[in-house]
């Protein structure tokens, strides 16, 4: 016993600093333990994958890499609502540490399921109006994230910058979707305000975008940030370039597929955001209920020569000067 006493008070030691290192790194902020996260996305399109890579870019940034400390679980409801919230019901029975809904409906889904785990959410143009927060500032509850409200008014000026004589302008968008029904109404004002009679054309699936998009008779189309418009854009470009009219679109992807112009939020970045909450409520213990939702503070003036060409339109000087892109 007497030798053995000072081996068991040696490994007693080492026992105790272990666990003391142990304790240390573990009560600090900023520990990178492994979790899992995940992701519902409701239809898949570049504006949507865009902010759904920027996520997991600050994830990564913020030290959680996918395949080490990181497991990720990404789902996709392809523009059905019906799946988004099974895929909803899934997920508030699993074992994720924190869970993130791309575009209004999945975020209304998770909402509505999901009560004892961080969730957050980006693409979500009214998070109040679609009943994901309490307020802006004061979300409440589990679930928080970003909007990607667009500078409607802002985007609706361009119809008469880039074509003077326009009167007229068609807005296409999804009639099942609060994000979209929020910014026509946004539109319907700015129109009126520049003098331009809208017409509105809504659809309840992407197949029936090409058949709405072909029957405007106006000067002009405005698409706001609408999942499954934005799906099928390739349909309302088509007749945009037939009718040789210009197409405003409500973000930067839409543009760089062939829209004309728009003064609008980057999905990258505003998934990067998102991203950096969930790292902070991940890493740092933050409770979405107390983390106001947060928007992109700075848009872009993107303009595409090449559709500009296709639908007829001259890019006036002063506006190619103040674009931030000009895609040739």
């Amino acid at each position: 016993m007497k030798r053995l006493l000072p081996v068991a008070a040696v490994a007693t030691t080492a026992a105790l600093l272990l666990t003391g290192c142990g304790s240390d790194n573990g009560g600090q902020s900023g520990e990178t333990k492994k979790v899992t996260v995940g992701i519902s996305q409701f239809v898949e399109h570049p504006s949507l994958d865009a902010a759904r890579e920027g996520f997991v870019q600050a994830l990564k940034d913020g030290g959680y890499t996918e395949g080490e400390n990181l497991t990720l679980d990404v789902q996709n409801a392809s523009g059905d609502q019906a799946t988004a919230t099974n895929i909803a019901s899934n997920f508030a029975s699993s074992n994720e540490d924190l869970i993130l809904g791309i575009a209004t409906p999945s975020a209304q889904s998770l909402a509505q399921a999901v009560t004892d785990k961080p969730v957050l959410f980006t693409a979500v143009t009214d998070p109040v109006d679609a009943g994901l927060v309490n307020s802006m500032g004061a979300p409440g509850a589990n679930v928080t994230g970003t909007t990607d409200m667009n500078p409607v008014a802002e985007q609706i000026q361009l119809i008469k910058k880039l074509k003077p004589g326009a009167k007229s302008v068609g807005i296409i968008y999804s009639s099942g979707e609060t994000n979209s029904q929020v910014q026509v109404d946004e539109a319907k004002k700015a129109a009126q305000a520049e003098g331009l009679k809208v017409e509105e054309k809504t659809v309840t699936t992407t197949a029936e975008v090409a058949q709405a998009a072909e029957s405007f008779d106006t000067d002009s189309i405005y698409v706001p940030t609408d999942n499954k418009v934005v799906a099928g854009l390739e349909a309302v470009i088509s007749a945009a370039e037939a009718k040789k009219i210009p197409l405003i679109a409500g973000e930067g992807d839409s543009v760089e597929r062939g829209a004309l112009a728009t003064q609008g939020i980057n999905y990258t970045d505003l998934g990067k955001q998102t991203g950096e909450m969930a790292v902070r409520i991940l890493k740092d213990g933050a409770k979405p209920g107390e983390m106001a939702v947060e928007s992109q503070k700075e848009t872009k003036l993107i303009i595409n020569a090449k559709a500009a060409k296709a639908m007829g339109v001259e890019i006036p000087q002063s506006l190619r000067d103040q674009a931030d892109q000009v895609i040739e």
